[in-house]
């Protein structure tokens, strides 16, 4: 895979750094991504339980540019970043708590806000029916849509996703998403290949691997601009629209607190901000996924609790 691949010493340094925030791999503290600007003056706050008591405890899978990925900086430094985690700082500081972000896969993102061990999952999930079973869903905060992604060299191969529905072909999706029930409903006689990270689908496109990968169009996007050996295809139909915030089930006074921050953030226009600022910042140096000695979601487990 064309992965950008950093120094030993600054890989250390980045990894000490999150080391130093607990096995979570990566505390904000109370700050949150580049323009993230909460209103601190939510009038749903009062009653929230959250976690750890005075933090927002959110999980994350840092894979998936541009909703969250690490950013490289101008001084070489892997920050988190995204629109995703933008709107994870905005509403702490809407609801006046501070911001304690982790890491980790996606699936582990699922079965930490299922366990309880986290307030809230941010990592682009859609209100899938299935998913409402073990968590609450907030409003949709950001509309997107679902593509299968092929590279260059086969882009005239196919001239529809049913013709990638054959026995012999390798098809990729990332491990317990929507994209995988994707595979699943459109191509189903393939073989289909479940990987941890988004960025796994791709290396193995990219290397031969897989014949084709069912990605998030905004996402599958991105990660073009970046890798010019991909091609967006095919448009996947879906009839769940967009992206919402998983939260802890059953817990009321905090999903009134997320949706009330997320009108906020839409009214205000902060959340365009958002977007446009994370799309900008994943069209240049990033680092895919997590960082050497981040959290494992077993590791987010012990911590989050």
């Amino acid at each position: 895979m064309m992965k950008k691949f950093f120094a030993l010493a600054l890989s250390l340094a980045m990894a000490l750094s999150l080391a130093a925030c607990g096995n979570s791999g990566g505390s904000a503290g109370s700050s949150a991504p580049s323009g993230s600007v909460g209103s601190g003056s939510g009038s749903a706050e009062a009653g929230i339980q959250t976690v750890t008591p005075g933090k927002l405890t959110v999980a994350t899978s840092p894979d998936f540019a541009p909703y969250e990925f690490y950013a490289i900086d101008k001084n070489g430094d892997a920050q988190l970043a995204g629109f995703d985690l933008a709107l994870a700082g905005y509403i702490a500081d809407y609801l006046d708590l501070e911001l304690e972000i982790v890491p980790m896969d996606f699936d582990g993102v699922l079965a930490e806000l299922n366990a309880g061990n986290v307030d809230l999952g941010i990592s682009g999930l859609s209100p899938d029916p299935d998913r409402m079973k073990a968590m609450d869903f907030s409003d949709t905060y950001y509309a997107g849509g679902q593509s299968l992604v092929v590279t260059q060299a086969n882009k005239d191969k196919w001239a529809s996703v049913a013709e990638l529905n054959d026995p012999s072909l390798s098809i990729g999706a990332q491990l317990g998403s929507i994209q995988y029930k994707l595979a699943d409903e459109n191509t189903p006689d393939a073989d289909i290949i479940q990987l941890p990270k988004v960025t796994d689908v791709i290396s193995e496109l990219l290397g031969g691997k897989l014949d084709a990968g069912f990605i998030e169009t905004v996402v599958a996007e991105s990660y073009a601009k970046n890798y010019p050996d991909l091609y967006v295809a095919f448009d996947v139909p879906y009839d769940v629209k967009g992206s919402s915030v998983g939260v802890q089930k059953g817990n009321a006074a905090l999903l009134a607190g997320v949706n009330e921050a997320i009108a906020a953030a839409l009214a205000d226009g902060s959340m365009d901000n958002f977007v446009a600022t994370a799309n900008e910042q994943a069209s240049g140096n990033i680092h895919e996924g997590l960082l050497e000695g981040g959290a494992s979601s077993a590791a987010a487990s012990s911590q989050a609790g």
